[in-house]
This record gives structure tokens, sequence and C-alpha cells, in this order.
């Protein structure tokens, strides 16, 4: 799977099931900070990984990523 369909997936499951607004949505967007993903949305996050991806990813493993494209280069080197 290449980056842009990973990024893709992604966009598609923050907007759809965190409903964050698609205009908000870039590369360099910091997740806390910009997109407002909170302690209580990572979970949803881990578990929507695990369904679109099919790996297993940790909380712990979220909180050494800042940004939407750390977050897609991680999935990348995990689904790779």
């Amino acid at each position: 799977m290449s980056i842009e369909q990973i990024y893709e997936k992604v966009t598609a499951f923050l907007v759809d099931e965190l409903e964050i607004d698609e205009s908000k949505i870039a590369p360099e967007a910091r997740l806390k900070e910009d997109l407002g993903i909170d302690s209580l949305e990572v979970v949803d996050v881990v578990v929507l990984v695990e369904e679109q991806f099919g790996f297993k990813m940790k909380p712990e493993d979220f909180k050494h990523l800042l940004t939407l494209d750390q977050f897609c280069k991680f999935i990348a080197t995990r689904t790779a």
C-alpha cells in the first residue's frame, strides 16, 4: 500500500469516524493541537488502524506521533 493510499484511508476515517473537519487535515497537521484528537479518541484511532490496516497498534505508540504525516509513515512501516 502506498503512502498516498494510507493517507486517503486515514483521512476518510478521521472525517467519517471522528468527525474532524476535512479542511483541517494536512500532512503537517498536529494530531492533538490541530485535529483535536484527545486521549479518548486515541482508543478509537487504535481500533480503526487495526480494522483498516490489519495490525495491532498500542495507544502508547500514538504518544510519539505528533503530525498526521508521522502517523501515516508509522502505518506505512508496519504494513510494508
